[in-house]
């Protein structure tokens, strides 16, 4: 990728508070049109490269470019080409739907007719025709969501941060808000997407990157990621009754990580290889047992992540 494709590059990033070091010699390059997936454990560095990105905190040492330009706290006419939806919802309480809009996009737009149009589209965008003169707090969780989005984006910017646009909101408001990421991104914005969310992450990234411990893990597409790892799919027999006999020879097969019974069900986990589903019905069949269902569900990306960050629970910081 050449500098003039890039819209975001970081080179050599660090950022350390005192002896903690949260963002450690981080490199990336976002392509114009992507939506790049940051992904990470809680406190992995996303939030402080992000806040990074944006100049909201100063760094130790790299280089941050925007658009083919340094970026710098001044850098006002780069920050005009940026959209960002916080993960807290960020609006005005006292203001209505159309009021906050209007409000957001007055930061970047000074023109009224303009901005008139502008906020008009974000609402229509959003689908938020109808509460537009709601106060925020008249409003659903998924609404303000919506709300959010809009304020973020009204501005039509070129790039949009967007860290955990689905937190805690109705499955028919997360379908609209991913489907609008993707119209979003279908008009030529560049997106940033964070989320704890991997389906929502293999269905819109064209590229992810998971970061630990401040640094680069891991990075390619969802299909290149599951490549990088042991894990194969995950097999499920309906068996009944289960000598244990039969299930050592299940666990004792090439490439059977664990094998178990649980309610009639004998359940393996794999790591990668052409034939396991054969092998496993294939001792089963040798020993003359019948079996009903069966489900062989490939690697996910939460199994990649889990793979790579592991599995162990992680503070907030």
């Amino acid at each position: 990728m050449g500098a003039c494709d890039a819209v975001v590059r970081i080179d050599n990033l660090v950022k350390r508070y005192g002896d903690l070091v949260a963002v450690d010699h981080l490199s990336l390059s976002i392509a114009r049109g992507e939506v790049f997936g940051l992904l990470g454990p809680n406190g992995s560095g996303k939030t402080t490269t992000i806040n990074c990105i944006l100049q909201l905190l100063s760094y130790d040492h790299g280089d941050i470019q925007l658009f083919g330009e340094p970026m710098r706290p001044t850098s006002y006419q780069l920050k005009r080409r940026i959209g960002v939806v916080p993960q807290e919802v960020a609006v005005f309480d006292e203001l209505t739907v159309r009021e906050n809009v209007d409000s957001f996009c007055a930061l970047y737009v000074g023109d009224r007719a303009l901005r008139r149009e502008l906020v008009n589209d974000a609402i229509a965008f959003v689908g938020l025709e109808k509460f537009e003169g709601f106060r925020p707090k008249k409003l659903s969780g998924g609404l303000l969501r919506r709300l959010n989005i809009a304020c973020g984006i009204a501005h039509r910017p070129e790039l949009i941060i967007m860290d955990e646009p689905t937190v805690a909101v109705d499955p028919q408001s997360r379908e609209s808000i991913l489907s609008g990421i993707e119209r979003l991104n279908a008009e030529g914005a560049t997106v940033i997407y964070t989320s704890h969310y991997m389906e929502e992450v293999e269905r819109l990234c064209s590229r992810i990157m998971i970061m630990d411990h401040g640094r680069c893990v891991a990075s390619g597409t969802a299909d290149e990621l599951k490549g990088m790892i042991g894990t194969g799919e995950k097999i499920s027999v309906e068996v009944g009754r289960m000598d244990e006999g039969i299930l050592e020879r299940v666990r004792s097969l090439d490439h059977v990580r664990t094998a178990e019974t649980d309610g009639g069900m004998l359940r393996v986990q794999c790591a990668s290889g052409a034939h396991n589903l054969a092998d496993v019905l294939g001792v089963l069949g040798d020993a003359g047992l019948a079996y009903g269902r069966v489900l062989s569900e490939p690697p996910t990306l939460n199994d990649v992540f889990l793979e790579i960050t592991g599995r162990a629970l992680r503070d907030e910081a």
